[in-house]
């Protein structure tokens, strides 16, 4: 078995021991690394054939909707599902009420000022921890071909639309950043610098799943029209590499669409790899990952290579596709962002060696980053092992 495989598996085992999905300990949820775990578990099983990660992925999911589909057992005045609904009724509905980040600390009361660096432990809800879970949602219909998954991400993709874009004046829509856990109030009122991107992707994504006949299809429909609207005329160049690996793997996402699909999104799609690329050249430039580990975070690195990794691995839908991607000058683009992926070879080495993991800034974000290096192991596997040999693409 190549290596990156066992390695992910490995990384795979200490996180499902230490959060509860196995052994019988409490669970210990968190969306956005629960996010990429499912996805890591549902690919692990198409590389493996171990049916044990697809029971475990399934597990996770269950524990998610359970736990952070809920109020916090901490919670002195409300109790059960945060959609209101009994739990015969959110059984079939998990998500219509949103999911929970999982922080440490609870929410700010109303009318408490924001302490910013608090704020950072306090829970919530934020729309681009939904996005990711729909996103693993849509992995779980695809690797069960069990349709509740799709629709469950159907409906968070609706709850949180309506929770999370207001009109501050007519005609011009906005994003809040951080929502209450009931969704009834802004907890951080500025917009995500991608909430609108990320949006834009994953609600097109299940809107494809679903089908243009399914009884959420107008909904989306306008929801997407919404999204699209909010990322016009955005630059989207950043300095952070968690962020550079998000506008790739967005890009990769409008690729696949394209690919499949009439897409009108080709002036987004220029502009988010022209952003990316003199974002790559910026992070090259300043060489952050020349520092010690005590000055760098594992799972901002790991996002920019698994951004790299899954933009080279979606070149394979469009170079299959029989689409004209003429009008779009975005190819050439794409090959040059691609020279830069020793970069993700060399951040997947770097946490990879023990003695950096023995670091302080691992070991205080311990889960998420070995879950994220799993997914950036299994991204450099997968591309090598497709049965066509044109690589599998990663599960999210």
């Amino acid at each position: 078995m190549d290596t990156r495989i066992r390695q992910a598996e490995q990384l795979m085992r200490g996180f499902r021991a230490r959060t509860g999905i196995d052994g019988g300990a409490p669970p210990e949820r968190y969306l956005w690394t629960d996010a990429y775990a499912v996805c890591n578990l549902l690919l692990l099983h198409r590389l493996t054939g171990n049916a044990d990660h697809l029971q475990s992925a399934m597990r996770l999911a269950e524990q998610v909707h359970r736990v952070l589909g809920q109020y916090r057992p901490d919670d002195e005045s409300r109790r059960g599902w945060l959609s209101g609904l009994s739990d015969d009724q959110a059984a079939l509905h998990p998500t219509a009420g949103g999911l929970r980040i999982g922080k440490p600390l609870p929410e700010r009361p109303a009318g408490e000022s924001m302490d910013p660096h608090l704020e950072w432990e306090r829970d919530g809800q934020y729309f681009h921890y939904l996005t990711r879970w729909m996103e693993a949602l849509l992995s779980a219909s695809a690797a069960t071909g069990e349709q509740r998954y799709a629709l469950w991400a159907g409906e968070l993709a609706l709850a949180s639309h309506r929770a999370f874009v207001y009109e501050p004046q007519p005609g011009l829509k906005r994003m809040y950043w951080k929502m209450s856990i009931d969704l009834s109030r802004p907890l951080v009122m500025a917009m995500g610098a991608t909430d609108a991107l990320d949006g834009l992707v994953v609600f097109s994504r299940i809107a494809s799943a679903l089908g243009a006949e399914a009884p959420q299809g107008g909904p989306l429909r306008a929801a997407i029209a919404d999204m699209r609207r909010m990322c016009a005329d955005t630059e989207w160049k950043t300095a952070d590499p968690l962020g550079i690996g998000g506008l790739l793997s967005a890009a990769a996402s409008l690729m696949r669409l394209a690919a499949a699909h009439d897409s009108p999104d080709a002036g987004l799609l220029d502009g988010l790899l022209s952003d990316a690329l003199a974002s790559l050249h910026h992070f090259a430039l300043q060489d952050p990952l020349s520092h010690s580990p005590r000055r760098r975070l594992a799972f901002r690195e790991l996002g920019l290579a698994i951004g790299l990794r899954t933009l080279d691995d979606a070149r394979s839908a469009v170079d299959d596709s029989r689409r004209d991607f003429s009008h779009v000058h975005s190819a050439g683009v794409v090959q040059r962002i691609v020279e830069f992926k020793p970069l993700a070879d060399r951040i997947d080495s770097f946490w990879s060696a023990a003695e950096n993991q023995r670091s302080p800034s691992w070991i205080d974000h311990e889960n998420i980053n070995a879950v994220m290096l799993a997914t950036s192991l299994l991204a450099s596997a997968a591309s090598r092992t497709g049965p066509t040999g044109r690589g599998v693409q990663h599960a999210c």
